[in-house]
């Protein structure tokens, strides 16, 4: 398995360094589970964003574009209309699953509501997410205080990966700098920090190994 753990959606900013992970032809799941609740809550506002000409579909589609895969072999996974023997199927015939930004505890529960984690544990292909998608590939992630979390606090992943933190956005915030060292002191496992929109990490064969602006912090 590889799993990549990136800032942003913009991984078509970084073909040289991604490309080996990808082929024309891939077949890629797509886990649209990680939407704020006040925004998508029905069919409707799920296909707003993750619908053609929604703005979270074109920033995936157009994302995998420059690696050779057709917007034919990507496949969206609908929280309000497909039906859990879908969602399985699409995971299991897939070479690819990807995971899109938002909260990651709400994605977490909505795999759940969906009997979908063992399914994505199985997986052993690519697995990309960014943002929350990046830190739900953890066993266990953190986050800091802001706009959508009111305390700091740990929370379960799927468990693809183990050993180090991720802090995903970083700004030079106050509050991002005491994460880092509360995750530190209290884990004491090195933390990857990356920088909003300049890169991420690939992990292989249990090694990391950073692309673009990643800032490594050790207990």
């Amino acid at each position: 398995m590889v799993n990549i753990l990136f800032d942003c959606p913009n991984i078509e900013d970084f073909v040289s360094e991604l490309s080996p992970y990808f082929k024309k032809g891939d077949k890629v799941a797509v886990i649209a589970f990680s939407f704020y609740d006040d925004y998508v809550y029905d069919p409707q506002s799920w296909e707003r964003l993750f619908g053609p000409g929604g703005n979270c579909y074109v920033e995936t589609v157009e994302g995998l574009r420059p690696y050779g895969i057709d917007e034919k072999d990507i496949c969206f996974i609908n929280y309000f209309s497909d039906t859990k023997e879908r969602a399985r199927r699409v995971v299991e015939e897939a070479d690819v699953v990807y995971f899109t930004g938002g909260l990651p505890d709400r994605m977490m529960d909505r795999i759940r509501d969906f009997e979908l984690e063992d399914t994505l544990k199985k997986f052993d292909g690519v697995v990309i997410g960014y943002s929350a998608g990046a830190v739900i590939q953890l066993d266990e992630y953190h986050l800091y205080p802001d706009g959508d979390y009111s305390d700091f606090g740990y929370y379960e992943g799927l468990g693809y990966v183990s050993g180090f933190g991720h802090e995903v956005h970083y700004e030079f915030k106050p509050e991002q700098d005491e994460s880092i060292r509360r995750f530190l002191s209290e884990r004491g496992l090195t933390t990857y920090v990356t920088h909003t929109r300049l890169g991420g990490l690939v992990v292989e064969n249990g090694t990391v190994k950073t692309i673009g602006k990643v800032d490594i912090y050790n207990p």
